[in-house]
C-alpha cells in the first residue's frame, strides 16, 4: 500500500485550456513552477502534480512504482478536466517520459505533449561510465541498497542556482528541492517506464514539443533525437546552448517558458479553428483508432501491425515527421 505524503501540487486556475506538468524522478512540483506561472500569465489553467511517493523520504519513493506515478498523473488529468475542455500534458526528465505514457494511453484526453529534457537513457556527460553495471546487480542485496547520489553540476549550468539547489537538497525539505540521492529501486522503475513507452512512441500522434540542452549532463541530446525519429506525430524541437539538464530552472528557463507558452497557444488556436469549421465538414475520427493502437502496442502485438500513417486518412509517412532544430523551429 502506497504511503500518504503531504500534497504539494500547484494549481493556477485560468482559462479553458489546461496544461498538466509532471516533475522528474525524485523531484518536486517546484521544478515546474516557473513554467506554470508563465502559462498562467498567458491565461492557461495549469496543474503541477505531485507524483506518488515524492516530496517525502527515500522509503516513500521506493514504496511506489511507475504505475503509481502514472496513476497520480491521471488523477491530476481528471482534476483538470473538471475545469478545462482542452488539455496538454508535459513533464521534465522522467516526467516527460511519463507524460508521453499518458498521451499514449489517453489519446482522446490529451491534445498536445511537451517533453522537457526527456530521459529515456541516463547517458549525459556527468553519468559515471560504470553506471551500466547497476542493471546487472540491481536484484542483488548490493544493488537494492545502491543510491545514485546527485553530484556536480546537479543538472544546472548557472552556478548561483546550483549552489542554492545543492544547499536545499542537503539541508532543506525534499518538497522544495527533491531528494539528494535516488534509490536504485526507483531507477529500476524508470527503466521499466522507458521499456513500456519505447514501443508506443510511433503511436503517439499528438503534436509534441521537445526541449533539450545540447550539453545535458544527465541525458544526452541523443534522447531528443530518438524522439524526433520515433514519435508518430509532428515534432517541434528546441535545442538549448546554455543550459544543462534542469531546463525549467537553469539559465535559459525564460526561453523554455516562452517556447512552451507559444506551443500551447498554437494548440489552443488549432482547437478554436476546429470549433469554427463549417458544420458540414467531417473530421476523421482518429481518437478511437489511436486508443485501439495504443492498447495493441501495450499488449505486446507485433510492431508495425498498425502504422502511424494509417491513423489519419491522406497522410503518408513523409508527412509524419516535421522536425526542427534550434530555437526557431
Amino acid at each position: 500500500m502506497v504511503k500518504a505524503v503531504a500534497d504539494h501540487s500547484i494549481l493556477y486556475e485560468r482559462g479553458p485550456v489546461g496544461v498538466l506538468l509532471i516533475h522528474g524522478l525524485g523531484g518536486t512540483p517546484v521544478e515546474m513552477r516557473d513554467i506554470a506561472r508563465r502559462l498562467a500569465a498567458a491565461g492557461y489553467t495549469v496543474m503541477c502534480c505531485q507524483l506518488a511517493g515524492h516530496c517525502g523520504t527515500e522509503d516513500d519513493l521506493t514504496g511506489t512504482g511507475f504505475e503509481d506515478w502514472y496513476d497520480s498523473a491521471v488523477d491530476a488529468l481528471h482534476e483538470l478536466e473538471k475545469r478545462c475542455s482542452t488539455i496538454l500534458v508535459g513533464g521534465l526528465s522522467m516526467g516527460a517520459v511519463l507524460a508521453a505514457l499518458v498521451a499514449a494511453r489517453q489519446p482522446q484526453r490529451v491534445r498536445g505533449l511537451v517533453m522537457l529534457a526527456p530521459t529515456l537513457t541516463y547517458d549525459g556527460w556527468s553519468i559515471p561510465k560504470y553506471s551500466f553495471l547497476l542493471r546487472l546487480f540491481i536484484n542483488t542485496p548490493f544493488g537494492r541498497r545502491y543510491r545514485f547520489e546527485e553530484r556536480e553540476p546537479y543538472g544546472l549550468k548557472d552556478e548561483r542556482t546550483r549552489a542554492m539547489v545543492a544547499y536545499s537538497m542537503r539541508h532543506g525539505s525534499s518538497a522544495e528541492a527533491g531528494l539528494l540521492a535516488t534509490p536504485a529501486i526507483a531507477l529500476r522503475e524508470l527503466w521499466r517506464l522507458t521499456a513500456k513507452i519505447k514501443p508506443m512512441l510511433p503511436l503517439i500522434r499528438q503534436r509534441t514539443l521537445v526541449v533539450h540542452a545540447r550539453h545535458d549532463d544527465i541525458a544526452s541530446l541523443d534522447n531528443a533525437i530518438t524522439l524526433q525519429r520515433r514519435l508518430g506525430g509532428v515534432v517541434d524541437t528546441m535545442v538549448l546552448e546554455d543550459s544543462y539538464h534542469l531546463v525549467t530552472v537553469d539559465r535559459q528557463r525564460h526561453l523554455v517558458g516562452e517556447r512552451v507558452v507559444e506551443f500551447v497557444g498554437r494548440i489552443a488556436r488549432d482547437v478554436e479553428a476546429e470549433r469554427t469549421e463549417p458544420t458540414g465538414w467531417a473530421r476523421p475520427a482518429t481518437a478511437a483508432k489511436l486508443a485501439a493502437a495504443s492498447a495493441v502496442a501495450e499488449a505486446g502485438a507485433v510492431p508495425g501491425a498498425l502504422e502511424p500513417a494509417d491513423l489519419v486518412p491522406g497522410l503518408g509517412s513523409a508527412a509524419l515527421a516535421s522536425v526542427g532544430a534550434g530555437h526557431g523551429s
